[in-house]
């Protein structure tokens, strides 16, 4: 199963190239924001991340209400977390 997971952007690390360091539950990992280009994020947005992409921007309620959730999950959380601690954008 694939989750998206709350995560939380801490710096903006190459906006040309539109990438950013997000924090995932404690890991952080440059990703890519290439698709929220629009949205305009900035250190302290929340997004939900999937296998190295920012896919939606949300806010703190829904990112924590979703944390909750993804945890209650077991496993399948544990798994995804390990992926996003595992990936990396060069």
């Amino acid at each position: 199963m694939c989750l998206g997971i709350p995560g939380q952007v801490t710096e903006i690390t190459d906006a040309e190239q539109h990438l950013a360091k997000v924090d995932v539950n404690g890991i952080r990992r440059i990703i890519s924001v290439r698709l929220l280009a629009e949205d305009g994020l900035r250190p302290g947005d929340w997004v939900l991340v999937h296998v190295g992409f920012a896919m939606s921007k949300i806010d703190e309620k829904e990112a924590q209400l979703t944390l909750d959730q993804v945890q209650k999950m077991g496993a399948d959380y544990v798994n995804e977390i390990d992926a996003f601690n595992s990936s990396q954008i060069a």
